[in-house]
């Protein structure tokens, strides 16, 4: 065993820094054990030196972290700053000056991690990044490695813990958005500007992440197509309720039929009380995985938090040390299929659309027709009526978006539509 340590430079310190140090620390010989050779925590860059940080040497607090970089002796860089900048240039200054680096930073991924790629493989070092999808559980290295062999045709899943939570009070309590919200800040699990969760950026940032990986091409944060689910009313529990199924903010990856192109998106959606999405409750996160030889695989488990995030990072730590003292380096970017990003327009779906409109005779031929002008067609049509006004719930058929949009345009300019009500896609069939 190499007895010389294999030094770590810890680019930020919150709760998952501070989290990550502390296991480095108690953990230190099972992780010399794992590794091969010992690791020793050399240096933790902060913006904030005065803070007390509870088990790290004052000594190794700095805020310059590039002069930590610089320094000549660190193999590792763990960054878990977040952000784009400074966390950007920090990663490759890192790789400049021949460290590994390991990262939780979705964000930057998502937008850059083309080139982040690039750098890394041209300086013969590696990128990890599994903190960044799904907290603690295991996704990014299955599906780079475990699953290298195999085609993968769809990702689906729940990559945000704060969504989740906020949908389930909302399904099982009864609670309005507002309120679930409330519960979610109260109890930690929403910031206290929440807009980065409840309006799908984080999501998105994961699905590009995914969809990079699970076709091997490339995909960015701009490639997805994101919607919020702030507008998520209880009204729309109590129809998924009347259709057996719940609502979920899912991060959706697929493959065209065709194998020509691929999506990405992120929205709320109904799914059956029988898909195994839907039994995922509280601040849980879950990713199911369609492949052509594997079939359909869950991975489920905590999506954020300081000792779940943690715990990836070690696991890439040790991952990257090996490499490290094997002289090798793992697997970097895949991206040989440069399969296009086909619009969301293109991607076929069905919608559950419930419409406020005159109680009166022919309203729903109007609507039916309507329908049929664009292409689409009907699955089911519940309708209730009282006073000269009544409910019009219509589940389409699969078909693509575009027409499915350009039907509820359609919807809007007839007289006898008082107004669209909500609208759902309806997933996981």
């Amino acid at each position: 065993m190499r007895t010389r340590p294999l030094k770590v430079a810890l680019l930020g310190c919150g709760v998952v820094g501070s989290e990550v140090a502390r296991i480095m620390t108690t953990h230190a010989d099972d992780l010399t054990a794992r590794i091969g050779a010992p690791v020793e925590l050399a240096g933790v860059a902060v913006r904030r030196p005065s803070k007390v940080r509870e088990g790290i040497d004052p000594a190794l607090v700095t805020t310059d972290a590039t002069a930590l970089l610089k320094r000549g002796d660190i193999d590792v860089a763990i960054e878990v700053i977040g952000g784009i900048e400074p966390a950007r240039t920090l990663i490759t200054t890192a790789f400049e000056h021949g460290i590994s680096v390991v990262s939780a930073n979705k964000a930057l991924l998502a937008q850059d991690g083309a080139a982040l790629h690039a750098a890394a493989e041209q300086h013969g070092l590696d990128l990890y990044y599994e903190a960044a999808v799904a907290g603690a559980i295991p996704l990014v290295r299955p599906m780079r490695e475990s699953l290298a062999g195999d085609k993968i045709n769809r990702v689906m899943g729940i990559v945000n813990g704060t969504t989740n939570f906020i949908l389930d009070k909302m399904d099982s309590t009864g609670a309005g958005y507002q309120e679930a919200l409330d519960e979610a800040t109260a109890l930690g699990y929403a910031e206290a500007d929440p807009t980065a969760d409840v309006e799908g950026y984080d999501a998105a940032a994961k699905a590009a992440i995914l969809a990079g990986i699970a076709f091997h091409t490339r995909v960015r944060l701009d490639d997805v197509h994101r919607e919020g689910m702030t507008e998520v009313s209880a009204a729309d529990f109590a129809s998924a309720k009347r259709m057996g199924c719940t609502i979920k903010l899912l991060a959706i990856c697929e493959r065209a039929a065709d194998g020509e192109s691929v999506t990405a998106r992120v929205h709320p959606a109904m799914i059956p009380l029988s898909h195994p999405l839907s039994s995922v409750r509280e601040a849980y996160n879950a990713v199911f995985v369609e492949a052509e030889a594997a079939g359909r695989l869950m991975f489920y488990g905590p999506g954020a938090g300081g000792s779940p995030t943690a715990s990836a990072v070690l696991g890439d730590l040790v991952a990257v040390c090996r490499n490290k003292l094997a002289e090798a380096t793992g697997p970097g970017e895949s991206a040989y299929t440069q399969l296009p990003v086909s619009p969301m327009g293109d991607v076929v779906t069905r919608y559950h659309i419930s419409l406020d409109v005159a109680d009166k005779p022919g309203v729903l031929a109007q609507v039916a027709t309507t329908f049929a002008e664009h292409g689409v067609s009907i699955d089911t049509v519940r309708q209730q009526g009282k006073d000269g006004e009544a409910s019009l719930v219509v589940v389409t058929h699969r078909a693509p978006d575009a027409a499915l949009s350009g039907t509820v345009e359609a919807l809007r300019k007839l007289d006898t539509v008082r107004g669209v009500a909500s609208i759902m896609r309806v997933e996981g069939e």
